[in-house]
């Protein structure tokens, strides 16, 4: 599973974005795909996951309301969806997937094999 992130960007406070996961050369088949963001000087931190047979979603609860993941099977792609964005969401957002995850680690960086590269989410006051 090799990940591709995408539809980062600079926006305004107030605003919203859609990020975008893609995998290529495997399905996401039997895969927990989460999204997790890191900013300077902070840990990488937890804020979705989306169990792809099934599409069962957990967020972080601070971002419960305002971000949604989401799947779309025929792209074989995930988004996260971004609503209400604030300064404090500034972050590389990067997008993980684990075929073995245990559900109870979900929010654990290191539970995840496969990363992509990161995508840049610039929020202005």
């Amino acid at each position: 599973v090799q990940l591709q992130a995408s539809g980062g960007g600079l926006v305004q406070a107030g605003d919203s974005l859609r990020l975008s996961c893609v995998s290529s050369g495997s399905t996401f088949r039997g895969y927990n795909v989460g999204w997790f963001r890191q900013s300077p000087g902070k840990e990488r931190e937890f804020v979705a996951n989306l169990k792809w047979n099934g599409g069962t979603t957990i967020y972080a609860d601070s971002l419960k309301g305002r971000f949604t993941m989401s799947r779309d099977i025929t792209k074989n792609t995930v988004y996260l969806q971004m609503n209400s964005l604030l300064p404090d969401d500034t972050a590389v957002y990067h997008c993980a997937a684990s075929s073995r995850i245990i559900w109870s680690q979900i929010g654990v960086p290191s539970s995840y094999e496969h990363w992509g590269q990161g995508t840049q989410v610039t929020v202005s006051s």
